[in-house]
């Protein structure tokens, strides 16, 4: 017999918390960031490898540049928010992003006071591969908060402005969860960005999140859904991107990232949580994700 649409043990679903969904599928990658101060003439471009990011301007006037986009005015207080590794630039003049130089990690260190200051927070992936459902969300946005209404994002970027001005034990932590809050604050306020409404997608979605290492088919879920299995496939693709096993297959691996990088467990428990009934099964799948072993990945972390 088929579920009822949009119920998951006993609870009605109207929607599903696509904002939580985004970043859960990058919170297992190295979020980090840093305070940097530019004068004269300037110019920076960054490359495709944060997959999820944020500048606040907090001192003078810039470019934003864009590849298939005229330059755009930033001014104190814009943000400007990245996702799916868009290349972008920021410059003191309007340009082209090959008259730009490439930042580096190895850019100096801010002393005093400058022209043009930012914060920078992001998430990155060596490999530069982007999680599904970042895909789905505006590459590049311009954003001019209302601090008035946002209070708490003036203190996020206040909290995070200090991190990089006094360091102390605990800066790596601190600063992870910092740039969580501001990319949840920024997301709140990204136009466009996907929402999943119908109630038998949605709760399919939870069913995946809340049960990943679950045997799932496309049947068992168009089930959950109360669709046709063709029904389900089209609407699950349209709503988030890519079809429910690549979903799926997303959504364990990006659980079985932060196990890796959060937890002392054996990786035969993590491949179980996440669906897998073998090291070998788990490993493989990990590394056709990552681009490395779980055993590697872990080590860097």
């Amino acid at each position: 017999m088929r579920a009822r649409p949009g119920r998951i043990r006993g609870r009605t679903i109207a929607g599903v918390d696509m904002i939580s969904a985004a970043l859960g599928s990058v919170r297992a990658l190295r979020a980090n960031g840093r305070r940097i101060t530019e004068s004269g003439a300037w110019g920076l471009r960054f490359p495709s490898m944060a997959v999820l990011g944020f500048h606040v301007l907090l001192r003078g006037a810039g470019w934003l540049i864009q590849e298939e986009a005229e330059p755009l005015r930033v001014r104190p207080g814009d943000v400007i928010f990245t996702a799916a590794g868009v290349v972008h630039g920021l410059s003191h003049t309007p340009c082209t992003l090959a008259q730009l130089p490439d930042f580096t990690v190895e850019e100096p260190a801010p002393t005093g006071e400058a022209d043009f200051e930012f914060l920078c927070g992001a998430y990155r992936r060596e490999d530069g591969r982007v999680p599904p459902l970042l895909r789905q969300l505006p590459g590049l946005v311009r954003i001019t908060p209302d601090y008035d209404r946002h209070p708490e994002l003036r203190t996020l970027i206040s909290m995070l402005h200090a991190d990089f001005d006094r360091p102390e034990p605990g800066t790596d932590a601190a600063r992870a969860a910092l740039i969580d809050l501001m990319v949840v604050q920024l997301l709140r306020q990204v136009p466009n960005r996907p929402e999943v409404t119908d109630p038998g997608i949605a709760g399919a979605l939870h069913a995946i999140h809340e049960r990943p290492e679950r045997s799932w088919t496309v049947e068992q879920l168009s089930s959950v859904a109360g669709m046709s299995r063709t029904t389900f496939h089209r609407r699950f693709t349209a709503a988030t991107g890519t079809p429910p096993m690549t979903y799926l297959v997303d959504r364990r691996m990006s659980l079985g990232a932060q196990l890796l990088r959060e937890s002392p467990a054996p990786l035969a428990a993590i491949a179980r949580r996440v669906g897998y009934s073998t090291e070998f099964a788990f490993s493989a799948a990990f590394r056709r994700a990552f681009g490395v072993a779980p055993g590697t990945f872990r080590k860097g972390s």
